[in-house]
């Protein structure tokens, strides 16, 4: 590896002698070819991103698996028609609750009316 400094600019570059170059191939390589040689790239180069939190990860991975996939129109009408029936069912439970504790109080209301009677 090479370094150099020139104008506040710092440069790297590969140099590839062998196993153990020696001083002199060295010195013959820095008085002829040091001058051909190009540290600073013409093209810029890209800085890596920094690596996201492992928890931020997470969780958009179980949110990309939430969204619904690609499927076929026969795939996207059964899932439709399964929504409706979810709603319809969630809507009959809520006014059958409604309806039992409609019922509930009115029994409550007769039993204390019968226990104000004194039958």
């Amino acid at each position: 590896m090479a370094e150099h400094v020139e104008g506040g600019r710092y440069g790297v570059a590969r140099i590839v002698f062998g196993a153990e170059p020696s001083d002199e191939e060295i010195l013959r390589f820095v008085t002829s070819e040091w001058e051909k040689f190009s540290f600073f790239g013409d093209k810029a180069t890209e800085t890596s991103k920094p690596a996201k939190n492992p928890k931020r990860r997470a969780r958009e991975a179980a949110k990309a698996l939430k969204r619904p996939a690609v499927s076929t129109k026969a795939q996207q009408a059964l899932a439709a028609q399964r929504e409706a029936m979810k709603r319809e069912s969630a809507q009959a439970r809520s006014q059958r609750r409604a309806d039992e504790a409609e019922t509930r109080f009115e029994q409550r209301k007769l039993k204390r009316k019968q226990k104000h009677r004194g039958h």
